[in-house]
């Protein structure tokens, strides 16, 4: 039996502020929309000031500038490009962090640009130089897969520490990919759904894809989005069982 230990991680600052103050106690890590896919200075500083309240770690969440498609629709740019939209999201937030004495913890993709990472190498070699460039300290988040290996290689070399995130309420194909949103069966359709994948995930280390194959995943982070039908009871949920895996 494998015993794993989960921290959860949400999307904040995407125009759902009173529910972002709900979740925000339940959470460890907030992904902080910079104004790629959602996000301005007023909304930044708002979440910035939640996190330190209620002493959430405060990650980067940067994206495609696509307000329109909510950062969903692939873009391609050059190396350049990239880095240059990643550490311009980095300092709009760890400008916001400096001014409440908070320290920036993380980067998180958001939308395409982590889906396009996690599929092409070359991309996600570039989005490390942008996170070294701007703070080697900052760790990257990336979606735990079954050739975690091949990513911790290109990260080595920026020393780039990486965190291993699995999707509480997004189903998966066989091969330990996310199903598009596209599809009907994208998400998770009920809390005792997802809470039997976490129990399961927590207690034997792997989770069923959508035709019942069992996929062993290195996890370190929870992502629940904070969009998803009823998601303050469901984080709620986890989060109890997450502090006391035995009453559940």
């Amino acid at each position: 039996m494998k015993q794993t230990s989960l921290a959860i991680n949400c999307d904040m600052g995407e125009g759902l502020d009173a529910l972002d103050a709900q979740i925000m106690p339940y959470i460890a890590m907030a992904n902080i929309a910079c104004g790629g896919h959602a996000g301005n200075t007023e909304s930044m500083q708002r979440t910035v000031k939640l996190a330190k309240e209620q002493d959430v770690q405060v990650g980067v969440h940067p994206s495609f500038k696509d307000k329109e498609g909510f950062g969903r629709k692939e873009i391609y740019c050059t190396e350049e490009e990239i880095k240059a939209l990643i550490q311009e999201q980095c300092k709009a937030l760890d400008d916001i962090c400096k001014e409440n004495a908070l320290a920036l913890s993380y980067v998180k993709p958001h939308g395409a640009l982590y889906n396009m990472m996690m599929k092409e190498m070359s991309l996600f070699e570039t989005v490390c130089k942008a996170v070294a460039a701007y703070d080697p300290v900052l760790k990257l988040m990336i979606l735990s897969n079954t050739n975690n290996a091949r990513y911790a290689q290109v990260a080595q070399k920026y020393n780039i520490t990486l965190l291993y995130e699995v999707f509480a309420d997004r189903a998966y194909t066989d091969e330990g990919q996310l199903v598009a949103r596209s599809q009907s069966n994208a998400l998770l359709e009920t809390e005792e759904e997802v809470l039997q994948r976490v129990k399961t995930l927590h207690t034997y280390g792997y989770i069923t894809s959508v035709s019942g194959k069992h996929i062993t995943l290195q996890a370190d982070i929870l992502c629940v989005h904070s969009d998803t039908e009823g998601a303050l009871a469901l984080i709620e949920t986890l989060s109890t069982f997450l502090k006391d895996p035995n009453a559940y």
